[in-house]
């Protein structure tokens, strides 16, 4: 028998089937808290995410000041 993982709702921790309309949370209502906390700011990225296409751009412009002497 395949193991079955609980999903619980995020902000209330009700238990909530993949099934439900309003998957991963439980209602509405929480679905409506969770757009809010991100509306707000109260959930952050940790960390800012850096481009690589801008670490390209340096490495190419420090190549080009290195041709010019």
């Amino acid at each position: 028998m395949p193991k079955r993982s609980k999903i619980r709702c995020p902000i209330c921790k009700k238990p909530v089937a993949s099934a439900d309309p309003d998957f991963p949370f439980c209602s509405q209502r929480c679905r409506t808290i969770d757009l809010g906390k991100w509306a707000s700011g109260q959930y952050v990225i940790s960390s800012p995410v850096k481009d690589i296409s801008d670490e390209f751009e340096q490495e190419s412009n420090a190549d080009r000041s290195d041709d010019d002497d």
